[in-house]
């Protein structure tokens, strides 16, 4: 309306209404239009924009459980995948991006867990190929699923997949799986026919089959188990029952009703009433046992209230039935004595117990995640014990794991490897046997062995960690002294105890080593210089020259750094001797040399003056300052001689000879020679020569008298403290050792005159007197620690059964470390042991059985209707209680009997109200004692009692035996030996071991032991019995040897031998011989290996070898000077031109004092060897005469020929005028290796490991040796090389390990393990012993024997088996439900399974508990069912099949084994077919199963047919198993039959004719007939008139008139009876096919053109060319 107002308003007037209806439209429109873009927008944007969200976060919160919070992101993005604003999306539609869940902690991991549900069935996954193949190999593959969830372990509530996938991933929920072949039905062969069912007329007989495995997979059913057919006998003389008296199943037990028990009650009442009015007249005293008597009845009720046993009845029906299966009335089936309709029986009830208790405490109360769980029980207890029902009550405990853990659980004790200090490092276990240091192991050293002790102890850190915090807890939590005071206490306690020993069974990790190589370093023994030369009279001391008393002094000086042992610079030889002298000087002039002659009053020659070139020197030899030796004599210049011309010329006097003896005394003076020579004589008026005594001189040396002084020291003291020396105290360390004092040490010095003894102590130089006291380490005192003792050992039961001797408890501790240094001992006794406390008397429980309560019958309602029903009489029920007590007859709990006191006694039994005809007997009285003769008889008697005496009837001795008699057994029994020897066993506690053989390990190894073999007894009936029947201990018994080892054993070792080199470095040799070799696994001979061994086995020969080093100049030549030239041609004027002169070459050993003694000339080297003649020229009177040559110069190096080397000589005498000298000095050039030689140094091998003297094995040396070398490959001195100064970069020495011959050492045996078998003839006792250290290097190896078995005496085995089912008896009638029984025997055997056993009496039986097959259940009785004739019933099962396995090509697939039994129907008569049951199976699982094959088996052909079969892989003959598709034919016949004359049907199943007939086939390939093949006649040699080029046909229908030989006759049958070709066609055709090729070759060879000859010389040479490649190759 407003709209429209509008509109008038604005246009003024009703005529422009039209116009705004239009403008009203087109608003609409618009307005519709916006809207809809509107919309349409919103839609766009809304389906381009959406939210998008991530993955929740991790569960966050304060708290575990429920209470967390997890976020996510949310977005808005677009669909391409970008994101955008958050705006652009639908705020109504955005997810949440927070949420409640729960926060999974640790500790829920106890409480969640996933649970696994069963498998499902096995799908077939759908396949691409949907064709299945024709034969089925493996089966095919599948798919199976399974439910997996989260659940609380406590009430298995399902819970979140999170919460367990916190602790692990969640199972998988499906598997691959394989659907098997499907296996049909598989059924044995059937059984031979059984007899006729009938005697008479015609019957019914069958055969029966089992099944062997199951159908599975689907496969196809059982055939029928039974086949059946009809037989014939005898026609029957009298009429066939057609009626037989069937007897049905008893009725369940039921209880009188009511009705009748409350008249019953009504009776009662009245009797009591009776009773009251006879109590009137009964004296008090029989009132009161009655009362007594009510009592105990009373009580024994309560005591069997857990079983409440009522007595009911059960009927049975009694029917007449036609042998057609229908049922007739009874009068069909009148018979003399109906059967029983009812007996007692007893009411069955159902075990009942009670709730559940609580769980009991966790048997472990401390926290551990490594160790198992504990566990944790619940009872119940039984109310009502089951009654007449073969359902035992169920299990009245239960156990399940549980773990404590939380705050105030303190965590487990856990055990650990504690090991004592190593012992003492001891080298004399790894000497040989023959090694003579045996004797005296104080001074070894080297490579050695130590053990230590290894024991459990509670490892304590976890827990003494608990104990401290607790600590921290209760100290934070109370101020209190007394609650502080109490945690620390605690933890001390628990150190204490953690550090006993405890069982080594409670430590599980690896067992420490026991033993281990050690070292003990060897003494460096002190190795000194040769002595120097005696020095200069010099003053005690140069600084106090005021004592006029002098010594000359030689020395020596230590060449090593001794150590250890005997070693030691304080027990090292002296290194000082003294000799007192006379006129003491400290310094002297020494003269270098002389210069030169200076003639007298400046002449040219004559006589003249030397003037000596002096220094100064020191005693020591040492160059001092020229001013020390102002006070000493200077020497004065020496008169010389210069010839003038025409003089005597002497040469120079020689050096002074080394003094002829050390000291000088009464008979020995020293001397020193020198001498020089005539070079020329004097001429007229010269000076002339002397005579031959002035060309000698001599003077005295070595002038001290023999009195030779030193200081001798004597061992040092041992170490005493010295608490003056605080310097020393103060320190803490000593050469680096730890230390606790210092001491001091003290020691003897004496001045010794040599080969006299001690003298004055003035008689030695004072000055160089040894120190006497000097500082030591006192080492610290180690006291001895022991472990506390452990605890007590526990004593084995609780509680002992009858007179047991009382067992003793121990306890032991350990020594951790010993005594050292004075500290305080080890206490005596480290294992203690006490008398175990008498333990308190088990009680054992027994069954007591009360009386039996009258017989009750069934309800006289019941019974009344039945024949002789007026008496109360017949069979009947009656039970009894039983309680529970101890062995001493005081009440215990029944569940102490349930557990020990084995089972429980009847409780119900038959029994027997004798009726008035029946015959009553007392009980058969035992048999009568054997009195052992064989063949005697033993008897048992019982009696008539009552009125069955009277009775005719009951005195028939046939029908009621009062006596019955047994033969009683003959006892004779013969001892067999069963079984194998046991090993070679020592006698335990004897220690006898050979000569030498207590070596490591060597404790009762060897020598004469004993072994055993079992002894069985059996009795006359080959029946197992206790050895003591055959007066036998059980074993024969057989001395035996183990032979000791004996290890190989060398001769000493020789001497060293010389050293190969005279110079430079050689070897030398030392060797063993091969004495004997090892045996019976001792220790082997040294091994061939020269890197870590120090000896080489070569033969039967031992070397070693070592570097040795011999000093050059160890032996020199010395030569003397040289004679006067003898001049050959003597001019009698001049004495004077060529001639010859001579000289003496001796070898000797050089010595610090110079050359000394002559040896043998092979020890100095030959090719320097000098000259001992030579020529020489003698100057005459005129000549200029030259003194010798002097030394050649050194060549420079190197030797390359362009440098030289000269000589030079002085003129001694001038010549007459007129003459010259000759030249002074010669040249000569640098020849390498002629004179000028190059020089380096050359570095042996290393040395062999070297030890010392008194080690076996461990660290040792090798050395190896530096040599001097020359250019020519001489070894030179070692200062040729030194002057050139050559680097020497070499390590001389290098430390070295020899591997110790560690003998093996094996531990004690251990005890004699129980016996294998409780019984039987195979049990076996064991012992072990272990190897405590395995044999290394060249040490005794192991012996291979570380267990030993003994058999164990012989024990019959018994058991208790059950005997045959008899067969079904319906008692008084002709079929129906009736009763089988079974007995039990006792019967021995030898403990093996193939053992059937034998029987014996049942009393062996009488320890045994009565378990048949592991079930406790006597079953003697069980019902049956007898089959009416005509019935058709079920035979018994078979026995179960064998464990069969789901296989392919003898692989298990996995699926378990499973067995079969059956059941096979029997019919009767065939009209009642309809009515029979089905065949019936049954299946279970089993274990042990094995695969199986089947295959089809076939006998040879008979004719046309051949019998098939299938069999199993085992042998076993069966019905299915084998493909159909591969059965092999049975039958061969063909089809059509083969009616032809002379023809057969062949294998391929073709008519085929006999032999000389051929086959004429129809166009469709069917034999028509079969044609006689004609006859060729081949004439022989005799016949002589017969043409050889033809022959004739011959009708073989005549009769041939060439029988006899006139010719041979061979039938042509190109085809075989099949139709087939013969052999002998093929053959034909190959050999004419070959002629024909060779005839056509040869053709081709005569028309072929002759070669070219050129070709020919080729050809010739072509043999030649392959003859000398095949020589070439060879």
């Amino acid at each position: 309306m407003g709209v429209r107002e509008g509109g008038t308003a604005l246009f003024g007037g009703p005529g422009a209404s039209a116009v705004s209806i239009r403008c009203f439209g087109v608003l609409v429109v618009l307005l519709f239009g916006i809207w809809e873009a509107k919309a349409q927008s919103e839609f766009e944007t809304s389906s381009v924009y959406l939210w998008k969200t991530g993955p929740w976060g991790r569960c966050m919160g304060d708290e575990c459980g429920p209470g967390g919070i997890q976020t996510r992101a949310v977005w808005c993005a677009h669909v391409e995948g970008w994101t955008t604003l958050p705006t652009n999306c639908k705020q109504s539609e955005r997810p949440e991006n927070q949420q409640n869940c729960f926060r999974v902690c640790d500790w829920h991991k106890e409480l969640y867990d996933w649970q696994l549900g069963n498998w499902n069935q096995c799908q077939p996954v759908i396949s691409r190929n949907l064709e299945k193949p024709v034969e089925c190999i493996k089966g095919e593959e599948g798919i199976q699923m399974r439910d997996v969830t989260c659940v609380q372990k406590s009430n298995g509530v399902s819970a979140e997949d999170v919460i367990c996938e916190y602790f692990e991933p969640k199972p998988r929920l499906e598997q691959a799986c394989l659907i098997p072949c499907r296996q049909d039905c598989i059924v044995a062969e059937f059984s031979p026919w059984s007899e006729c069912s009938k005697t008479c007329g015609n019957g019914l007989q069958h055969r029966t089959r089992h099944i062997v495995a199951p159908p599975q997979f689907g496969g196809s059913a059982c055939p029928n188990l039974t086949e059946f057919q009809i037989c014939h006998s005898t026609p029957c003389t009298t009429e066939e029952s057609m009626h037989s008296l069937n007897v049905g199943p008893w009725s369940t037990c039921s209880m009188p009703h009511s009705r009748h028990i409350r008249q019953a009650r009504k009776r009662g009442k009245n009797k009591e009433k009776e009773k009251d009015r006879e109590k009137g007249v009964r004296d008090p005293e029989a009132r009161e046992l009655i009362k007594k008597k009510r009592n105990r009845n009373r009580q024994n009720r309560q005591e069997n209230k857990y079983w409440d046993i009522q007595i009911g009845y059960q009927t049975r029906q009694v029917t007449c039935t036609h042998k057609n299966g229908k049922t007739a009335a009874l009068s069909f089936c009148q018979q003399d004595k109906l059967p029983i309709t009812f007996q007692s029986c007893v009411i069955t009830k159902e075990c009942q117990v009670s709730e559940w208790s609580e769980w009991s405490p966790c048997s472990k109360t401390c926290f551990d995640m490594t160790s198992p769980k504990g566990n944790r029980t619940r009872t119940r207890t039984i109310k009502q014990f089951p009654i007449g029902n073969e359902s035992e009550c169920p299990e009245l405990e239960e156990t399940e794991q549980c773990s404590s853990q939380g705050d105030g659980v303190a965590p487990c004790v856990t055990y650990g490897w504690r090991t004592t200090e190593w012992t003492e490092c001891r080298v004399d276990p790894l000497l040989s046997q023959q090694d003579k240091r045996r004797g005296n192991q104080t001074a070894l050293c080297g490579g050695g062995i130590q053990s230590r002790e290894v024991y459990c102890v509670q490892a304590n850190e976890n827990l003494l960690s608990y104990l401290n915090t607790l600590k921290e807890k209760e100290e934070s939590q109370s101020q209190s002294t007394s609650k502080s005071s109490a945690a620390p206490l605690l933890s001390i306690t628990f150190e204490i105890t953690a550090s006993k020993p405890v069982d080594r069974k409670l430590c599980t990790g690896p067992v420490p080593s026991t033993t281990q190589l050690c070292h003990i370093p060897c003494p460096i023994e002190c190795e000194v210089s040769a002595w120097s030369a005696w020095g200069p009279c010099t003053y005690e001391s140069c600084e106090d020259q005021q004592a006029k008393k002098g010594f000359k002094l030689r020395k020596r000086s230590l060449t090593n750094e001794p150590t250890g042992g005997t070693g030691g610079t304080g027990n090292c030889p002296h290194l000082l001797e003294a000799i007192p002298c006379e006129e003491p000087s400290c310094y002297d002039w020494r003269i270098v040399r002389l210069e030169e002659c200076i003639p007298d009053n400046e002449k040219q020659c004559g006589s003249g003056t030397q003037v000596p070139e002096v220094v100064c020197i020191n005693s020591d030899g040492e160059e001092v300052d020229r001013q020390l030796c102002r006070d000493a004599i200077y020497p004065i210049p020496i008169v010389c001689e210069v010839p003038c011309p025409k003089d005597c010329v002497l040469s120079m006097w020689s050096a002074w000879s080394s003094c002829s003896h050390t000291c000088s005394g009464k008979t020995t003076e020293g001397k020193q020679m020198r001498a020089r020579s005539i070079l020329a004589y004097a001429g007229e008026g010269g000076v002339q020569c002397p005579n031959s005594s002035a060309l000698q001189e001599a003077r005295s040396c070595n002038e001290h008298p023999c009195t030779v002084y030193h200081w001798q020291t004597g061992p040092w003291g041992p170490c005493i403290e010295d608490v003056s020396v605080s310097t020393f105290n103060s320190s803490t360390s000593w050469n680096g050792e730890a230390t606790c004092a210092v001491g001091m040490q003290t020691r003897k010095v004496i001045c010794v005159r040599v080969n006299v003894g001690q003298v004055g102590p003035k008689k030695c130089p004072e000055s160089l007197r040894p120190e006497t006291v000097r500082p030591c380490l006192l080492p610290c005192r180690k006291d001895c620690i022991v472990t506390p003792y452990s605890d007590w050992t526990l004593c084995s039961s609780p509680c002992q059964e009858g007179d047991v001797t009382i067992k003793k408890q121990s306890r032991h501790r350990v020594i951790l470390q010993l005594p050292a240094n004075g500290g305080r001992d080890c206490p005596d006794t480290l294992y203690e042991e006490k008398e175990c406390e008498a333990p308190p008397v088990c009680y054992t429980y027994r069954w007591k059985t009360h009386k039996w309560r009258r017989c009750q019958l069934v309800p006289w309602y019941v019974r009344q209707d039945s024949p002789g029903a007026h008496e109360t009489c017949g069979p009947g029920l009656q039970a009894r209680a039983i309680t529970c007590r101890r062995q001493d007859g005081g009440p215990a709990d029944i569940s102490e009997c349930l557990k020990y006191a084995g089972p429980l006694p009847t409780l119900t039994q038959a029994c027997q109200i004798p009726c008035q005809d029946d015959c009553q007997f007392t009980i058969w009285s035992k048999f009568s004692s054997c009195n052992g003769d064989c063949g005697a008889v033993r008897t048992r008697k019982r009696s008539l009692v009552g009125k069955s005496k009277k009775r005719d009837k009951c005195k028939n001795s046939q029908l009621y035996p009062l006596i019955e008699t047994q033969f009683c057994p003959c006892d004779k029994y013969n001892a067999q030996p069963v079984g194998n020897w046991s090993d070679c066993i020592l006698p335990e506690g004897k220690v006898e071991v050979l000569l030498g053989m207590k070596v490591q390990g060597d404790i009762k190894e060897c020598g004469q032991g004993y072994r055993y073999q079992a002894m069985a007894c059996y009795d006359q009936n080959s029946r197992l019995v206790e050895t003591a029947r055959c007066n036998s201990h059980g074993y024969i018994e057989e001395a035996c040897i183990i032979p000791c080892p004996s290890d190989c054993k060398l001769s000493e070792w020789s001497n060293w031998s010389r050293c190969s080199k005279s110079c430079g470095s050689g070897v030398k040799v030392r060797s063993k011989w091969l004495r004997e070799k090892p045996y019976n696994g001792g220790r082997p001979c040294p091994k061939l290996d020269h890197v870590n061994q120090t000896y080489t086995l070569c033969g039967f020969q031992v070397y070693e070898v070592v570097p040795c080093h011999s000093d050059c100049s160890q032996y020199i030549w010395v030569t003397e000077p040289w004679s006067v030239c003898k001049v050959t041609n003597v001019d009698l004027k001049e004495n004077c031109g060529e001639g010859v002169q001579t000289r003496k070459v001796r070898c000797m050993q050089n010595t610090v004092d110079g050359p000394s003694d002559a040896v043998e000339d092979y020890l100095c080297d030959p090719e320097e060897m000098p000259l001992g003649a030579r020529r020489c020229t003698l100057p005459c009177p005129e000549d200029c005469v030259m003194s010798e040559w002097g030394q050649w110069s050194r060549c420079s190096l190197p030797c390359n020929g362009s440098n030289a080397r000269e000589r030079s000589a002085e003129p001694l005498r001038q010549p007459d005028e007129g003459k010259a000298c000759p030249a002074s000095t010669e040249t000569e050039l640098c020849s390498l290796n002629k004179n000028c030689y190059h020089y380096d140094y050359n570095v042996t091998d290393w040395s062999t490991c070297q030890l010392s003297e008194k080690a076996v094995c461990g660290n040792g040396i090798k050395t190896r040796m530096l040599d001097c070398v020359r250019s020519d490959g001489k070894s030179v001195d070692l200062k040729y090389c030194e002057v050139l100064g050559l680097e020497k970069t070499w390590q001389m020495n290098t430390s070295c390990v020899v591997e110790c011959p560690v003998n093996c050492q094996l531990s004690d045996w251990s005890p004699w393990s129980e016996c294998s078998q409780t019984c039987g003839l195979t049990g076996k006792m064991i012992r072990r012993r272990t190897v405590n250290q395995p044999f290394q290097g060249d040490g005794r190896p192991c012996p291979s024997q570380t267990e030993q078995f003994k058999p164990c005496p012989v024990k019959p085995c018994y058991r208790w088996q059950y005997g045959h089912w008899a067969e079904c008896k319906v008692e008084d009638a002709q079929c129906g439900e009736g009763t089988r029984v079974r007995n039990i025997s006792c019967v021995v055997y030898d403990g093996s399974t193939e053992d059937v056993g034998k029987i014996v009496d049942e009393e062996f039986c009488g320890e045994i508990e009565p378990i048949i097959d592991g079930n406790k259940k006597m079953v003697l009785e069980e019902t049956c069912t007898l089959p009416c004739p005509g019935d058709c019933y079920l035979k018994e099962w078979s026995e179960w099949s064998l464990c069969q396995l789901t296989c392919v090509n003898g692989e298990d697939l996995g699926f378990g084994g499973i067995q079969v039994r059956s059941r096979a129907v029997i019919i009767q008569e065939l009209e009642n077919q309809h009515l029979c049951p089905e065949q019936a199976l049954e299946t279970r699982s089993c274990n042990d199963g094995q695969c199986h094959g089947y295959k089809w088996m076939a006998s040879p052909w008979k004719g046309s047919s051949r019998t098939v079969w299938c069999q199993r892989s085992d042998g076993l003959n069966v019905t299915g198993g084998c493909l159909v598709m591969r059965q092999p034919d049975a039958d061969r016949s063909c089809n059509p039959p083969c009616s032809q004359s002379h023809s057969y049907c062949s294998e391929t199943r073709t008519c085929g004719c006999e032999e000389g007939y051929t086959e004429v086939m129809s166009s469709d390939g069917t034999l028509v007939e079969c044609t006689l093949i004609p006859v060729v006649v081949m004439p022989t040699m005799e016949d002589k008139k017969g043409d050889v080029k033809t022959s004739r046909a011959v009708n073989p229908t005549q009769p041939s008139s060439n029988q006899t030989g006139r010719g041979r006759t061979w039938f042509l049958q190109p085809f075989g009876p099949d139709g087939r070709l013969k052999t002998w066609v093929y053959g034909v055709a190959a050999g004419a096919f070959v002629l024909l090729i060779f005839i056509v070759s040869m053709i081709y060879l005569a028309c072929k053109k002759p070669k070219k000859p050129q070709r020919r010389q080729n050809n010739r040479l072509k043999p030649l060319t392959l003859a000398y490649d095949g020589d070439a190759d060879m």
